[in-house]
């Protein structure tokens, strides 16, 4: 299982995230470029013609994006996707191969299973993405959602998926100034760091007034 993290690094996933970028904080994008999915389409919650749309670039081993989808995403979900308010959009921007790998098991879990699959990657993130060998710890997690060892070793050789999660991560690296995680886009404006449920309300209300 070992073999996993190199598998990532040949789909060909910059680092350079990691870089400075040359955008700004609160910088407006255009909301139809910002609407194009990658290949593997877009994992979303809520009514896609709510009125305002909310985009996170995440990476499964950031502790920032592991905060916020623990303490914060269930009373923004409750608040504003299940009321409709909020179409979500989650995606994929690994900073590092074992996030790729982590993502590259997500995409292969059945359809209802992909957010339930990151979830319980981010509520266990301590227990396989800062361990010496994350391999077996990060089959421990996903076993129960149905991954076999076969199934576990065959989603990571899948490099067609891998190269589709690292077109995402460069194209909004390069198009929309992605550096970090997570990256939240509110009708096309971006919003650096994690966001609180005040940090929302001000953003959301902004969104709604420029329409």
């Amino acid at each position: 299982m070992g073999r996993f993290l190199k598998l990532a690094f040949a789909a060909g996933l910059s680092l350079a995230a990691l870089a400075p970028s040359a955008y700004a904080d609160g910088e407006k994008y255009d909301t139809n470029a910002l609407a194009v999915a990658g290949q593997l389409g877009d994992k979303s919650l809520g009514d896609p013609n709510a009125p305002v749309t909310v985009i996170e670039y995440a990476s499964m081993t950031c502790t920032h994006c592991a905060r916020f989808a623990t303490t914060v995403f269930k009373d923004f979900k409750a608040k504003y996707v299940d009321t409709g308010k909020v179409h979500f959009i989650f995606r994929e921007f690994p900073l590092d191969p074992l996030a790729a790998a982590a993502f590259q098991l997500a995409r292969c879990a059945p359809e209802d299973k992909y957010f339930p699959m990151v979830d319980v990657m981010f509520q266990t993130q301590q227990s396989w993405a800062f361990v010496d060998d994350p391999g077996p710890a990060l089959y421990k997690v996903v076993a129960p959602m149905g991954f076999t060892e076969n199934s576990f070793n065959s989603c990571l050789d899948d490099k067609s998926k891998s190269e589709a999660i690292a077109w995402v991560h460069d194209r909004a690296e390069k198009d929309f100034g992605v550096q970090g995680t997570p990256a939240f886009f509110i009708n096309g404006t971006r919003y650096d760091g994690e966001m609180t449920m005040d940090d929302f309300a001000k953003a959301l209300d902004a969104a709604t007034a420029a329409k």
